[in-house]
């Protein structure tokens, strides 16, 4: 009886605690993002310019009703060139917070406020891999600049009826999902064409393997549940080397047919051992044929010590200038976020920390606008923690091989000292004495020498909310 009153204790507490999680982070701050005009904006490889007299403009946070309004002394070439870069960040998923999704395994809860956001930005960092793997880099979304439609008004009245739902159903021990959709405008379809079809299709399986229900291959139930061989547990905080190799996981695990061309490697200890990348690429699919696999690299590394070391800046500069990079799981202390792109010495990032209501997925024609963010925002490199996870994107062994190359170039040419941030090395791993990728066990997804890794990496990094 007394551990029946605890758990029930437990449950109210597990409430409470999402009640408020979801209230502090469904507020929608509508601040200006401020770009300047005499220096380039890369966004993972792409390269835009917004030259034009005087000093600064703001963006708007993007979330005008009219672009022209905000840019009307800027020319035509520029303004073409803004808009080109819009709808290319709104283009990327964004993977935020969600509140009522169905309850998590062996925990009471049912939202990620306050603890997932790193996984959340892991997922946004495989989500690009995955755009490029099926889409390529040139796809936008071609609604992307109809994300305009939502203003503070109608956003900051649904976060109200959403807090209130939220604390009633808290207080009252509803089980019902109360899902309040974002204020959108439809826009008339247009004539696609096959390819347009082809991509809007793949668009949609793509954010449905992210989806925050049991199924979904890359969905936090089941990133929570790879995670509990590491010893993480549901509303645990992870780091970025954690989160990659239970992403590295997640992608061996899945079992869609349209995934069994790509594979991910983690790099062991800051080393990419170059066989066994290539190994990885060329193992026989589920179906038995031969054929190369796409590989997503992840590199965890550390930007310095205490802090970020300034010295890393132009490296880091360097890799969002690739269009092969995916992106970087980091983030300043207590808070992680998904780096994309730069400008100057400020880096651009998708935020993770904002709590949205659960979306079906698996339904028919569900709403995609949640899934975009309508506004980037803009960060000190000396703010950002030392931890990090970097990845990138190979199609083919000739990319990979190339790709390597380049790196290895701007790693030394970026290190003043002996030792890079990370190298690249031939051969396989156990040629330098080091454990080689374990075999898939049945009924243990990580190896003895994996969790040892594991539990490093959680010692090691900083404590992400």
């Amino acid at each position: 009886m007394e551990a029946t009153g605890t758990d029930e204790v437990e449950k109210i507490k597990s409430k409470f605690m999402s009640a408020w999680h979801n209230m502090k982070y469904s507020w929608v701050l509508k601040t200006k993002t401020y770009f300047s005009r005499n220096s380039p904006v890369f966004l993972l490889g792409k390269c835009y310019h917004f030259k034009t007299e005087g000093e600064y403009r703001a963006l708007h946070s993007f979330q005008s009703s009219s672009a022209g309004s905000n840019f009307d002394k800027i020319n035509t070439e520029i303004s073409g060139n803004v808009e080109e870069f819009r709808r290319d960040f709104i283009s990327r998923i964004w993977l935020t917070y969600r509140e009522e999704f169905p309850q998590i395994q062996g925990s009471a809860l049912t939202t990620d406020c306050g603890w997932g956001c790193t996984l959340r930005t892991g997922q946004m960092l495989l989500a690009q891999g995955l755009m490029l793997h099926f889409l390529g880099r040139a796809w936008v979304w071609p609604e992307a600049l109809d994300m305009d439609s939502c203003d503070s008004e109608s956003w900051t009245s649904s976060t109200v009826r959403k807090l209130t739902a939220s604390f009633e159903a808290s207080l009252t021990a509803e089980r019902e999902p109360k899902v309040l959709a974002r204020p959108r405008r439809s826009p008339a379809r247009r004539d696609w064409d096959v390819s347009e079809m082809r991509n809007e299709v793949y668009h949609r399986k793509i954010i449905s393997w992210f989806g925050d229900s049991p199924l979904a291959a890359f969905g936090l139930h089941r990133l929570i549940e790879y995670g509990k061989k590491s010893g993480k547990m549901a509303g645990d905080w992870y780091g970025p080397a954690v989160v990659a190799h239970i992403l590295r996981k997640a992608v061996e695990e899945a079992r869609d047919p349209e995934l069994q061309g790509v594979t991910v490697y983690v790099a062991q200890d800051c080393t990419v051992y170059s066989s066994d990348v290539i190994d990885r690429q060329c193992s026989l699919l589920d179906s038995g044929k031969a054929g190369t696999k796409a590989v997503i690299i992840l590199v965890p590394v550390r930007l310095g010590g205490e802090r970020t070391n300034t010295d890393y800046l132009e490296f880091v500069k360097g890799i969002l200038s690739l269009e092969y990079c995916v992106g970087i799981i980091g983030g300043k202390p207590k808070q992680s976020y998904y780096f994309a792109g730069f400008q100057d010495d400020s880096l651009i990032y998708m935020d993770p920390h904002y709590c949205q209501s659960f979306v079906d997925v698996s339904i028919k024609d569900f709403p995609l606008e949640s899934f975009h963010c309508p506004s980037p925002k803009k960060m000190s490199f000396k703010k950002m923690d030392p931890s990090c996870t970097i990845g990138f994107y190979c199609r083919t062994v000739q990319d990979f091989e190339k790709a390597s190359e380049e790196i290895t170039k701007m790693l030394n040419s970026s290190s003043k000292e002996k030792y890079p941030l990370f190298t690249f090395v031939k051969g396989h791993s156990r040629d330098y004495d080091f454990a080689s990728s374990p075999l898939h066990e049945e009924n243990d997804l990580f190896s003895e020498d994996e969790k040892r890794r594991l539990k490093r990496f959680s010692a090691e990094e900083f404590v992400l909310l």
